[in-house]
C-alpha cells in the first residue's frame, strides 16, 4: 500500500534521517511504500506546525489512507487533548496510523478493539487534562481573590481613565464616543462602566 509519513525533530542534535530510515524499514516490513513525506524541525513548545497541518488537511480531504510516524508524540502540539483529536481525526477519515518506536497501530473501522480502547484512553486523558487545567485556574482565582487582588487580565485603564470615562458618560456621550476620546476599544469602556457601577 502507498502510505505517507510525518517526521519531526525538535533540535539540531536530533536526526530526521534516523527517523526516516526507521519508518522506511517498518513500512517495508509491512509491505508499504512511503510516497509522501511531511517533515519539519520544530520545538515541542512551538504550536505552529505547517507540515503537520498540511498532513491533517490531506487526511480530511481523503488523500491519505495510511500514515507512519516515528513516535506518537511527534504528532502532538500540546497534550492529551491534542493526541485524542489527531487520533480521532485519523479514525473518522478511515486512516490507518502506525508509529514505529512505540508500536502504536490504530486501524480504521469500529470492529478493532485495540483501536477503540486506545481512542477511549486518549479521550479520558484529554478530559483529565481539561479538569486539571480548570482546577488550577479555580485555585489561582481563589488565591488572588483571598489576597484582594483583581482576577483576569490586568486593566489597561488607570483610575484616572475610569473617572474620565464615568464623567464623559454623565455628559451623555455614547460608549463609542468615549472610546475615541480615551483611545481604548469600546468594549473596554463598556467593561469599565459596568465595574464602576458595580462598585458604586
Amino acid at each position: 500500500m502507498n502510505a505517507t509519513a510525518y517526521i519531526r525533530v525538535s533540535s539540531k542534535a536530533q536526526n530526521l534521517a534516523m527517523q526516516r530510515h526507521a519508518i522506511e524499514q517498518e513500512a517495508a516490513r509491512r509491505g508499504d511504500t512511503i510516497v509522501e513525506w511531511y517533515s519539519e524541525k520544530r520545538s515541542a513548545k512551538t504550536s505552529q506546525r505547517p507540515e503537520l497541518e498540511r498532513l491533517r488537511a490531506d487526511i480530511r480531504a481523503g488523500c491519505v489512507r495510511k500514515v507512519y510516524g516515528f513516535r506518537f508524540d511527534r504528532f502532538l502540539r500540546t497534550g492529551p487533548a491534542d493526541a485524542f483529536k489527531f487520533a480521532e481525526e485519523c479514525h473518522q477519515n478511515g486512516v490507518e496510523l502506525v508509529t514505529v518506536a512505540d508500536g502504536l497501530h490504530l486501524k480504521p473501522g469500529k470492529d478493532d478493539v485495540v483501536t477503540s480502547v486506545l481512542l477511549f484512553a486518549f479521550s479520558l486523558a484529554a478530559k483529565l487534562e481539561r479538569a486539571a487545567i480548570n482546577d488550577r485556574i479555580a485555585a489561582a482565582r481563589e488565591r488572588l481573590e483571598a489576597e484582594g487582588k483583581p482576577w483576569g487580565r490586568p486593566s489597561r485603564l488607570t483610575s484616572g481613565d475610569v473617572a474620565k470615562i464615568v464623567a464623559l458618560q454623565a455628559q451623555g456621550l455614547s460608549h463609542r464616543a468615549i472610546a475615541v476620546r480615551v483611545h481604548v476599544p469600546r468594549s473596554t469602556v463598556t467593561l469599565a462602566l459596568k465595574r464602576a457601577a458595580a462598585a458604586a
